[in-house]
């Protein structure tokens, strides 16, 4: 691959086939791992188009990879463990809080604050991400497995490829579902108009999210949604897809004065319950976090709005 200038580069007849993170990493020289998030954070494209790191590159086509921003310091967080034992741990996350080490985030994580707390991590194939398995965006709260070793990270990663883990969430979105449950089966890719986003588009990876009503007010309605796949932002796309996105979640098209009525400066995606069978033990493991207080507030704010208009009566949270 030949350097055109700083930060592009072209794909000579010994580079071509391979792999998008591959290639950057071969050229920069710089590990995979950072290679892929320069791909997964949007930093990079293909002849100006956004490609996802698994694109075979081709002779000639121009590579162009932008500088990553400057890293933000900031003190680890507190951790609320939900569960531990001496495989892993269950970790209820903040908002706020981002999962690991990236670009733009060099401290304050949750595995800086999981480190602090004394809890060991598996190693895994990412040195900045140990015992990360699965991913919480920023904004959402709420439940998230992490291992201590590394037999347990390879089995976790097993039971998440074999679909055996159950991650239920709760969602406040703007207006009312046409059926009272139902499913989305839509691919999904990274966005032609913003890098950061996800859509529903031709071609993308296989992303299935499950519904369930469970609550409505009057421009309002509150889900139980279920991943089948674990794609980034599916919920937050899939809702948008559907014309209702979450509550709060400026960046799928949520109304941000609906957001400032409900007290709300983040996304109401609550992670709040994790079924799985134990990597060591195979016993079926069971574990649920309340709803913050900021989203229990919000709820509050309903309630208390629906309650006080004539002739009307209190909508009850199944």
């Amino acid at each position: 691959m030949e350097a055109v200038e700083a930060g592009s580069f072209r794909v000579g007849r010994p580079e071509d086939g391979l792999r998008l993170d591959e290639a950057i990493a071969r050229l920069a020289g710089i590990s995979r791992a950072r290679a892929s998030r320069a791909v997964e954070s949007g930093r990079a494209n293909v002849d100006g188009r956004a490609r996802a790191k698994s694109h075979r590159v081709r002779e000639g086509e121009l590579i162009e990879v932008e500088p990553e921003a400057p890293a933000v310091a900031a003190p680890p967080p507190k951790v609320r463990i939900a569960y531990e034992d001496s495989d892993l741990v269950v970790v209820d996350k903040p908002a706020g809080v981002v999962v690991h080490a990236s670009p733009g985030h060099a401290g304050g994580t949750l595995v800086d604050g999981l480190r602090k707390a004394g809890v060991p991590l598996s190693g895994g194939a990412d040195p900045d991400r140990p015992g990360i398995v699965h991913r919480l965006d920023k904004g959402t709260s709420g439940l998230l497995v992490v291992t201590k070793n590394e037999t347990a990270h390879r089995a976790l990663a097993g039971i998440l490829a074999e679909h055996s883990m159950t991650r239920t969430y709760l969602a406040l979105v703007q207006g009312h579902m046409r059926a009272p449950e139902g499913t989305v089966d839509a691919p999904l890719g990274r966005s032609s108009t913003d890098r950061r986003r996800r859509a529903v588009v031709a071609g993308g990876r296989r992303a299935v999210t499950h519904y369930r009503v469970i609550d409505t007010f009057s421009r309002v309605s509150l889900l139980e949604v279920t991943l089948e796949t674990g794609r980034t932002h599916q919920i937050r796309a899939h809702l948008a897809y559907l014309r209702h996105p979450v509550v709060g979640d400026r960046e799928y098209g949520a109304d941000p004065r609906l957001a400032g009525e409900l007290g709300l400066v983040r996304p109401f995606l609550h992670a709040w319950r994790l079924s799985f069978p134990h990597p060591a033990s195979g016993a079926t493991m069971l574990v649920e976090a309340p709803l913050p207080g900021e989203l229990e507030e919000a709820l509050s704010r309903l309630s208390a709005a629906q309650s006080n208009k004539p002739g009307a009566g209190g909508a009850g949270r199944a």
